[in-house]
């Protein structure tokens, strides 16, 4: 038997790759939190001038929000449209049936739109439990959940306390 190969937990990450500064968020993509939040650490990350990266790992929800799961297995199966689409899906959380997924995909520009769905995004399914396992192995009860260079942030996810947080004021 085979052991199957080591998920990579950075593998979703939005600005410079080699920014100093590391924001880790455990998300769900149905979580309105989460929407809420994703604005602010985008333009966290687009003002940093490369000083900070946003590494996301899903944290879905499922019990809360039944379309977290299909939603995260949607995101992972885009690809490299993950964050063009996660953008999309936190915009429009109402809206993320299997049918939603595919339209949404389709105007990122997922080649295959229908691979975001069904049989073919359950292929990621253990890229999103290494995710989850990481978040209940750093103590991760809810999203979002930030943690900057490991260590968790607990104050409130608006762009003035972040960037004073993360020493970057203007």
């Amino acid at each position: 038997m085979t052991e199957a190969p080591a998920i990579d937990l950075n593998r979703h990450v939005y600005g410079n790759p080699e920014a100093p500064i590391t924001v880790v968020e455990y998300g769900d993509l149905e979580c309105p939190y989460c929407g809420a939040a994703a604005p602010v650490l985008h333009e966290l990350i687009d003002e940093s001038d490369g000083r900070v990266r946003l590494v996301f790992r899903h944290f879905p929800l499922f019990q809360v929000h039944p379309f977290a799961l299909t939603a995260a297995l949607a995101a992972e199966a885009a690809g490299d449209k993950f964050w063009d689409l996660a953008w999309v899906l936190f915009k429009h959380q109402a809206k993320l049936a299997d049918p939603d997924l595919e339209v949404w995909a389709a105007k990122v520009g997922v080649a295959d739109p229908a691979s975001v769905t069904g049989p073919a995004a359950q292929a990621f399914q253990p890229a999103i439990q290494a995710d989850y396992a990481a978040g209940v192995a750093a103590g991760v009860r809810g999203t979002p959940t930030l943690f900057v260079d490991d260590r968790l942030y607990t104050g409130r996810i608006e762009l003035r306390e972040l960037r004073t947080a993360l020493g970057l004021n203007r």
